[in-house]
């Protein structure tokens, strides 16, 4: 039987199921023995001709897909990249991410999907962490001039492979540029085996205790869960979808996202924001028929439409909303002011995903987040003795399944705290579930803050507050927030420094400090308060739920937020 991991992956950096759980999903159908690569071949075989990458240049049919994949393998394999290399990949939203994620599988490369938003703080960080081969990246001058910085902070040399011609700001040979497959010939290249029982890439946690840690997905686990959600939710060669949100996203990437509708044989379309002037014209242009929100930007998109007498795209057919909570009251608006159904969507990069099912009555539909994809995801919701609970009562989620990880890269300590012995995960949320198996979000056990589906680790946030010399002490909590779900509140206790006349306030002088660490903009805190001192539990330890209270207390009027993810 072969193994269920990569030859490169280590006790440490990738925990195989056991052997009696891998025979059953093998025997269910979930593991098909099948490759990114071959997945991918299959599809242009199958649908050819056919449109499946809808860009500004015209169409990119599943044929030409599959061909420059392989032209990116074969440039990629030229410039030093071998089987099992990890890399850091960070790219904008842009259709060109599928041929560059494509052809790093089809080598078996292991991406790291970083996000748009993230900078030198979490890019360099991965790339010391996984040891990665290359920082893979777009030739615009603001990358350029990002992975300087991150080559910078590393103790040893690291290539950048860059997307696109030299805009002409970069000189040296540290940097080497990939021109786009779109004209370039078809190489004489032929793709390594590969073993799907092994890593094909990796995904990034929410994070309660600091930076992301890493979520190895196999090729297994990750292409069942693109064919269970693209059949679950009812995707086919009529579909469109757009990806307006980030595409590393594990929501808009596999949950179904554009990977689940080309799978179906769709046509994906690429927004390279969401705002509602972008998305809006894609939609009535192209027919959009799914697309996948969070519930901050719904609500943008919602308030945008307000007065209109009309729905305004009839060909849009489901939005799906995930990442966050959202309110019974926004649920409501969809259909009326977008004319197309809600369907919800609560899971996570670490596997368990859940839906609710199309069709489904609107007391399931508005008020839960759906049932698991799989038959065989084990649920377990227990107190904070592990002990079960009845339905219907709140406790802590527990889960293990065909795609879901039984451990994170690296992380020995943090996964004894993170799975139970018998592997079950403990995904740090707070549940109950309907007598009809539906699960309802009622909040997170972990310290992390969800802005907007972003996903903060307040201990992150307030380890590099203290590495500003005015800062004693710091805590960061998260408040309930109409637009954004949550957003972020630091408290700091500050050494004494004599005011200056026109000096910048503490406030931006702290974000300022934070943004120079290279913080992604989505961490920095909303707000930050002075305080004398840290409320303190009779243990000493910090009264989070005491800053909770204080963090609640009325302030300004919450307004329509301003989204921090740079491109």
């Amino acid at each position: 039987m072969p193994p269920h991991h990569g030859p490169h992956d280590g006790p440490d950096e990738f925990t195989p199921w056991p052997e009696a759980l891998a025979r059953t999903y093998r025997e269910a159908g979930y593991w098909q023995g099948e490759p990114f690569g071959a997945w991918l071949s299959g599809l242009a075989r199958r649908y050819a001709d056919r449109p499946a990458l809808l860009t500004p240049d015209g169409p990119v049919t599943y044929r030409e897909l599959d061909r420059r994949a392989t032209v990116q393998a074969a440039a990629l394999a030229a410039r030093g990249l071998r089987p099992g290399d990890r890399v850091t990949l960070h790219l904008p939203n842009t259709p060109a991410f599928f041929e560059l994620l494509l052809g790093l599988l089809r080598l078996g490369v292991r991406p790291i999907l970083a996000l748009p938003a993230h900078r030198e703080h979490e890019l360099g960080y991965f790339c010391a962490h996984a040891g990665a081969a290359a920082l893979v990246t777009a030739a615009d001058p603001e990358r350029l001039a990002l992975a300087a910085r991150v080559q910078a902070g590393l103790d040893r040399p690291l290539p950048v492979i860059a997307l696109g011609e030299n805009p002409g700001t970069w000189e040296g040979e540290a940097v080497s540029f990939l021109p786009s497959a779109a004209t370039a010939p078809t190489p004489d290249f032929t793709p390594p085996r590969m073993n799907a029982g092994g890593v094909a890439l990796y995904q990034l946690s929410g994070g309660s205790t600091g930076t992301p840690k890493l979520i190895g997905r196999t090729h297994d686990d990750y292409l069942y869960s693109i064919r269970a959600s693209a059949d679950l939710c009812e995707l086919g060669a009529d579909t469109v979808y757009l990806a307006a949100l980030p595409l590393a996203h594990n929501f808009p990437l596999t949950s179904p996202g554009t990977l689940g509708a080309l799978h179906a044989g769709g046509r994906v379309m690429v927004a390279p924001d969401a705002a509602p002037g972008t998305a809006f014209p894609l939609i009535a242009a192209h027919g959009v028929t799914h697309t996948a929100l969070v519930p901050a930007l719904l609500q943008v998109w919602l308030r945008a439409l307000e007065g209109s007498p009309h729905t305004p795209f009839p060909s849009l057919r489901c939005v799906q909303v995930g990442g966050a909570p959202l309110s019974p009251d926004v649920a409501r608006q969809v259909r009326p002011r977008l004319g197309a159904a809600l369907q919800q969507v609560f899971g996570m990069a670490e596997g368990l995903v859940n839906y609710v099912r199309p069709g489904a009555p609107d007391e399931e539909a508005l008020g839960t987040q759906g049932r698991p994809i799989s038959p065989h995801d084990e649920v377990r919701i227990v107190d904070d003795h592990d002990q079960p609970v009845p339905d219907g009562t709140s406790g802590h989620l527990l889960t293990r399944g065909p795609y879901t990880i039984r451990g994170y890269f690296r992380a020995p300590d943090h996964n004894a705290r993170a799975f139970t012995p018998d592997g079950f995960y403990r995904t740090g949320d707070l549940v109950t579930r309907t007598p009809g198996g539906a699960l309802v979000v009622t909040g997170r056990h972990k310290d992390q803050i969800n802005r907007a589906g972003e996903k903060i680790a307040a201990e992150e946030i307030e380890h590099a507050l203290l590495r500003c010399p005015l800062v004693q002490a710091a805590a960061v909590v998260g408040t309930p927030d109409p637009w954004l779900g949550e957003r972020s509140v630091a408290f700091v206790q500050v050494a004494f420094v004599e005011a200056t006349p026109g000096a910048p306030d503490l406030a931006l002088t702290l974000k300022r400090h934070l943004r120079d660490l290279g913080l992604a903009a989505f961490k920095i805190p909303d707000r930050i308060e002075p305080l004398p001192a840290l409320p303190r539990t009779p243990l000493g330890k910090t009264d989070k739920p005491a800053l909770r209270a204080l963090a609640a207390q009325p302030v300004a009027p919450s307004t329509p937020p301003t989204h921090r993810s740079r491109p």
